[in-house]
């Protein structure tokens, strides 16, 4: 590859100087969950949406509120129930009087209007709430009233839902799953993870989050992300990967072919170079391998693909259909030409 068209090493270095600090800030309060934060700052480096799955209890919530802290953005809480409604998240127009008395409608903004929304328990509210979130998400704006509004940047929704509890759920929109950049699964905690989570928290000592990264430092590093280079025999890998999604696809394993409806779109390709970009960027490297975009797939395309009927009888879930395709698809051989 051209050495010329990767940022120099000292940019990297100094990346991941303050990533490092951020990641280390972030497990002073997140015990146990290694994987989980990188995939969490991740998102957050690319700027993405992400949607965490998990049981109750598992600190997604307390993920999110903390990584807020630790990069000094402003946090908001959407509890999504099935009373909800769309100026609930959106903002709403009122009637106030001005110094004269005289009535004018005044905006007044809601909770998307953050840097990073925490849309808890997603699945309980209505498609037409859910929906709400759609044009921010992808947009990175709103429109009220007929006016469009821009999001501050960095704007990134984080929502949570709960595998387990189906009654009283909406399953989120194919549309809407699409947005999210990567779905991370919350795991339970081991036996020495749990101890420690009871011992640090019911004591006298609490945690404090000390604001380790500002808001400029978050905005450089996301620009950084996108100079990562991709070699163009890398991308083709990144897009073997998900034509393999696709049951009519010649490379498909026998499993995706048989349980399958629909593979991964477009928006999975995109996900999967620039997820990898900042897996590399948090690897020290200022360009993309084979091993960067296996090691985001499995998050990048498991919410990506619809099952049909059949999975559900045979036990068969997305993650072992993603582990299938990853298998199956041979390597790219080592990077050599460089693309942007």
């Amino acid at each position: 590859m051209n050495p010329s068209d990767a940022p120099p090493q000292d940019r990297i270095d100094e990346a991941m100087s303050a990533i490092s600090i951020l990641t280390g800030e972030i497990q002073r309060a997140i015990i146990g969950q290694k994987e989980l934060v990188r995939g969490v700052i991740t998102g957050l480096l690319c700027n993405g949406n992400l949607l965490l799955e998990g049981e109750p209890g598992l600190g997604k919530t307390l993920l999110v509120k903390v990584l807020a802290e630790a990069v000094q953005l402003q946090f908001s809480r959407i509890q999504f129930t099935p009373d909800l409604m769309p100026a609930d998240i959106t903002g709403t127009q009122s009637l106030l009087e001005d110094a004269s008395g005289r009535g004018q409608l005044v905006f007044q903004p809601g909770p998307i209007f953050s840097n990073i929304v925490l849309a808890d328990e997603i699945n309980r509210a209505t498609p037409k709430t859910q929906s709400a979130l759609l044009e921010a998400m992808q947009e990175k704006a709103v429109t009220v009233a007929g006016d469009r509004l821009a999001l501050d940047e960095p704007f990134v929704v984080i929502a949570t839902q709960n595998p387990i509890e189906m009654e009283g759920t909406y399953p989120l929109p194919e549309a809407q799953l699409d947005r999210f950049l990567l779905k991370l699964t919350v795991p339970y905690p081991s036996f020495e993870v749990l101890k420690r989570i009871g011992m640090q928290t019911t004591g006298t000592r609490q945690v404090h989050i000390r604001p380790v990264m500002q808001r400029s430092t978050l905005l450089g590093l996301q620009r950084l992300v996108r100079e990562v280079v991709v070699a163009s025999n890398v991308a083709d890998l990144a897009a073997r990967l998900v034509l393999a999604t696709h049951p009519h696809h010649h490379e498909a394993p026998s499993i995706v072919k048989r349980f399958v409806r629909y593979g991964a779109s477009p928006r999975a390709m995109q996900a999967m170079l620039l997820a990898g970009r900042a897996e590399a960027l948090m690897s020290g490297r200022p360009w993309v391998d084979e091993a960067d975009l296996r090691a985001v797939a499995l998050a990048v395309l498991q919410h990506r693909i619809g099952l049909a009927f059949e999975a559900e009888l045979e036990g068969v879930g997305p993650k072992q259909v993603v582990q299938t395709v990853l298998e199956s698809i041979s390597t790219a051989g080592p990077a050599r030409v460089a693309a942007r």
